[in-house]
């Protein structure tokens, strides 16, 4: 069954974004309190990148397929809200508007595959 996406104009991370960028600001001074320079956006993403590989291996023990010493719940929701903060301060540091570019992206999908549901249920009832 099908859910009907809420109205595009609801969805807006401005809050979650105004909080993410204040702890990054307190990472950024202790960069440059222990390295004299904040981490550049390459250094940030591959930050992130290391984290969506620990991301990884949490949903495999999650899914019994990984031996993990620890509770996996907790650290799996702590892990994929550190994604979401990296990627709300990567949006940041490149100048995007992550709720404009995750509701256009998200209409344009539903669009997609709602005509492409369509299209396959036509061609089921031929």
């Amino acid at each position: 069954m099908r859910r009907k996406l809420s109205d595009s104009s609801t969805i807006d991370f401005t809050a979650a974004s105004e909080r993410a960028l204040g702890v990054r600001s307190l990472y950024q001074q202790l960069e440059e309190n222990n390295h004299n320079s904040a981490w550049t956006i390459e250094e940030d993403m591959l930050a992130f990148s290391t984290d969506i590989g620990a991301l990884g291996r949490l949903v495999m023990a999650a899914e019994g397929r990984w031996v993990y010493n620890g509770e996996v719940q907790p650290e799996l929701r702590s892990k994929l809200a550190e994604c979401l903060w990296w990627i709300l301060v990567l949006s940041d540091r490149l100048g995007m508007d992550i709720t404009e570019a995750f509701t256009s992206f998200i209409d344009r999908l539903d669009r997609d595959l709602t005509k492409s549901i369509a299209a396959a249920s036509r061609n089921n009832c031929n």
